[in-house]
């Protein structure tokens, strides 16, 4: 077995966050000229933000842990075998440039930059950095989530008509669609940022109960899911077995606790 080699430095990894933050995001945050902003697919936008962003973290987060592989959201689209880095063993690094690229474009404030760190294939560290606030979040694994000084902690547990979340409807069958959203109507509110960061963060930071996604795009989910667990919370894919960064089917939920999460799943998917 390789030996586990110690988790990079926080601070490097934050200041260089920081750094693509403040000069490849924000001076065009709300400034994108119509040139800048390009169809990834059909109805999924790129922007030049989120490519130049990703080429600045692939060039330097490597130089804090050499010989580390870069794994971006960007880099895939063009080559989807990139992906296999995840699966090439040693120090890797997960980057989404700018998460919530739909809302960046528009000129809302909800998106962020996700990098996450792991080690043959194992989630050690992740950083949500939203950069208009300035702030990040930061989690290692066993050593809690945090904000600057303050620790991140889930909700507490509560019951269904309480629950404030989000769901992505399109994981249901269509002919089960209908069924899902009036069932779904028995929760307090449901949240949609367009923005799997920001969900994290609410989840983490105790403002929502639960989240459900369909796709399971690494650079969505890694970081997240390792913030939540160190603040208390709970993931595991819809077929029960704990979610991983190399996973390559569908369906995600994210709540408080292991309980929670089986009376959401039979909430849902009893309908």
């Amino acid at each position: 077995m390789t030996a586990i080699p110690p988790l990079p430095d926080s601070d490097k990894v934050i200041a260089i966050i920081r750094e693509t933050a403040e000069r490849d995001i924000i001076p065009r945050f709300q400034r994108l000229q119509r040139h800048e902003v390009m169809e990834k697919n059909a109805g999924e936008v790129v922007t030049v933000a989120d490519i130049e962003a990703e080429h600045r973290l692939s060039r330097r987060l490597p130089e804090i842990v050499p010989h580390s592989h870069v794994v971006g959201e960007e880099a895939v689209a063009k080559d989807h075998s990139v992906l296999d880095r995840l699966s090439a063993g040693g120090p890797a690094w997960l980057v989404d440039p700018v998460d919530g690229t739909g809302n960046f474009a528009a000129g809302s404030p909800v998106f962020a930059v996700i990098v996450c760190y792991l080690f043959d294939g194992v989630s050690r560290a992740g950083w949500i950095h939203d950069p208009v606030s300035g702030r990040t979040a930061v989690a290692f694994a066993g050593e809690g989530a945090w904000v600057g000084g303050e620790r991140l902690s889930a909700s507490q547990p509560t019951s269904i008509d309480r629950m404030i979340g989000s769901l992505n409807y399109s994981y249901f069958p269509p002919e089960r669609r209908e069924a899902v959203r009036r069932r779904a109507l028995g929760f307090r509110s449901l949240r949609n940022y367009r923005c799997a960061a920001h969900d994290y963060l609410s989840l983490a930071r105790g403002e929502k109960h639960f989240s459900l996604y369909r796709r399971l795009w690494p650079w969505d989910h890694a970081a997240g899911v390792l913030l939540l667990q160190e603040a208390g919370g709970y993931s595991a894919r819809l077929d029960f077995a704990a979610y991983k960064a190399t996973d390559r089917v569908e369906g995600l939920l994210s709540t408080t606790d292991a309980q929670s999460w089986k009376e959401i799943k039979n909430f849902l998917f009893t309908a």
